[in-house]
C-alpha cells in the first residue's frame, strides 16, 4: 500500500514539473514574432511532442493505477495468504497443544495407574507378609506347645519308671495304704454327709466296657501295663483332691482313671469305682453313686468297702430294705464290721415302722376312695368294720347298719 501511494506522489510531481517549465504567454507572443516561420514549425512539432508526451503520461498514469490495484489485489492475495498460514499454524499449534495435552493427561493417568497398581502390590506383599509371619508364629506357638507335651510326657514316663521301680518293692505297701485311704474316705464320707452340690457341675465321661474289651484286644502286654500305671496316677491324683475337699475335680480324676485301666484289671477298676462313688456323694449325685458302688461290687463281689458304701447309700435314700441286704452281707465278709452290726440291729424296727405308716397311709387312701364309691348310696366306710386277727394277722370285715348307735 506503501508503495503505490509513492508512486502516485511520484508522478505527480512530474507533472507539475512540467506545468512549471511552459512560459508565459506574453513572452510567448513575442518569442513567436521574432521566431521565423522554420521556428514556428519547430515550436508546433514541439507542442505536438509534448501533447505526445503528455498522453503517454496519462496513459502511463492509467497503467501505473492498474499495475498498482494489481499490486494492491496482488497484496492482498498474499495478506490473505499470509493470515491463512497464521490460521493454518494457529490451528496446528493448537493440535499440537491439544495433543501434548493429551499425552500428558495419558501419560498422567497411566503414571495414576501405575502407582495403584504399585500401592496395590505393595499392600498384598504386606498382606502376604503378615499372614507369613502369623503363619511362623502359630508354627512356633505349635512347635513349643508340642514340646512342652514331649516334655511333660517324658517327665510323666520318668516319674511313672520311678513309680514302678518303688512299686516292684513296695506293692504290699501301697495295699494297705489303699484300703487305709478308703477307711478314711468312708469316715469323711459319713461325717459329711451334710453337704450339698448341684448336678450340673458334674461332667461324666461315659464309656463302655464291651467297647474298651474291643479296644484291649489290639494291645499288647506292655501297653495294658502302662495303661494301668497311668490310671493309678490318675487315682492318686483324685485321692489328693478328695481329700483337699475339690469333689468335683476328684470325680473326673476317677473318671479319667476308669477310661484307661484297662478292663483285665478289674480289681483296681473296682476300687476306682468305689472312689468315684464317695466324690458323687459329697456331689449330691446319690443314684450315681449308687451305680459306681454296685459296678464295683460286680467286679469285686468280696468288696467290703463298696458294699459298706451302698449300703449308707441306700439307707440315707430310704431304701431300708436294700440297705439291710447290703449290710448283712458285709457281715457274712466281716464280722468286726460295728457299722455294719448295729445298722442290722437298728434297720428292722426302722422298715416295721415304715411299714406300718405305709399301711396305715394307704388305708386312709382306701377309705377316702371308699367313702367317694359309697357316698352315692347313702353309706360310708364306718358302716364297715374292719378287723384283725391276733394270731394270723389277717383282716376282716363286719357291715354295721347304724355305725352311730355303737360308739
Amino acid at each position: 500500500m506503501s508503495s503505490q501511494g509513492a508512486g502516485k506522489k511520484e508522478k505527480e510531481e512530474n507533472f507539475y514539473d512540467c506545468q512549471e517549465t511552459l512560459e508565459p504567454s506574453g513572452r510567448r507572443e513575442e518569442e513567436q514574432k521574432e521566431e521565423s516561420p522554420q521556428d514556428f514549425t519547430i515550436k508546433t512539432d514541439g507542442l505536438t511532442d509534448r501533447r505526445d508526451n503528455t498522453g503517454r503520461e496519462g496513459g502511463g498514469r492509467q497503467e501505473e493505477k492498474e499495475q498498482g490495484d494489481r499490486l494492491q489485489e496482488e497484496q492482498g492475495d498474499r495478506l490473505w495468504e499470509e493470515q491463512g498460514d497464521r490460521l493454518r499454524e494457529e490451528e496446528q499449534g493448537d493440535r499440537l497443544w491439544e495433543e501434548e495435552q493429551g499425552d500428558r493427561l495419558r501419560e498422567e493417568e497411566e503414571q495414576g495407574d501405575r502407582l495403584q497398581e504399585e500401592q496395590g502390590d505393595r499392600q498384598r506383599e504386606e498382606e502376604q507378609g503378615d499372614r507369613l509371619r502369623e503363619e511362623e508364629q502359630g508354627d512356633r506357638l505349635r512347635e513349643e506347645a508340642q514340646g512342652d507335651r514331649l516334655r511333660e510326657e517324658k517327665e510323666e514316663e520318668g516319674e511313672q519308671g520311678d513309680r514302678l521301680r518303688e512299686e516292684d518293692g513296695e506293692q504290699g505297701d501301697r495295699l494297705r495304704e489303699e484300703e487305709e485311704e478308703e477307711g478314711e474316705q468312708g469316715d469323711r464320707l459319713r461325717e459329711d454327709s451334710d453337704l450339698e452340690m448341684k448336678e450340673e457341675n458334674s461332667q461324666e465321661v461315659e464309656f463302655d466296657d464291651d467297647h474298651l474289651k474291643e479296644v484291649e484286644k489290639e494291645l499288647t502286654e506292655e501297653e495294658k501295663e502302662s495303661r494301668r500305671q497311668q490310671s493309678l496316677t490318675l487315682k492318686e491324683k483324685g485321692n489328693g483332691q478328695f481329700k483337699a475337699g475339690d469333689w468335683l475335680e476328684a470325680e473326673r480324676s476317677y473318671t479319667g482313671a476308669l477310661v484307661l485301666c484297662p478292663v483285665c484289671f478289674s480289681r483296681e477298676r473296682a476300687v476306682v469305682f468305689s472312689n468315684r462313688a464317695a466324690a458323687r456323694l459329697h456331689l449330691d449325685l446319690k443314684d450315681k453313686a449308687i451305680s459306681d458302688c454296685t459296678r464295683a461290687i460286680d467286679l469285686n463281689p468280696d468288696y467290703v468297702r463298696a458294699l459298706l458304701r451302698r449300703a449308707e447309700l441306700h439307707e440315707q435314700t430310704d431304701k431300708l430294705d436294700e440297705a439291710l441286704e447290703d449290710y448283712k452281707k458285709v457281715l457274712d465278709l466281716d464280722q468286726n464290721q460295728i457299722t455294719a452290726r448295729q445298722a442290722c440291729m437298728r434297720l428292722p424296727h426302722q422298715i416295721h415302722e415304715r411299714n406300718e405308716r405305709l399301711k396305715e397311709e394307704m388305708m386312709s387312701k382306701l377309705k377316702d376312695l371308699g367313702n367317694l364309691v359309697l357316698r352315692p348310696f347313702g353309706l360310708s366306710t364306718s358302716n364297715f368294720q374292719v378287723n384283725q386277727d391276733s394270731d394270723s394277722g389277717s383282716y376282716s370285715i363286719n357291715f354295721v347298719q347304724n355305725p352311730n348307735n355303737n360308739r
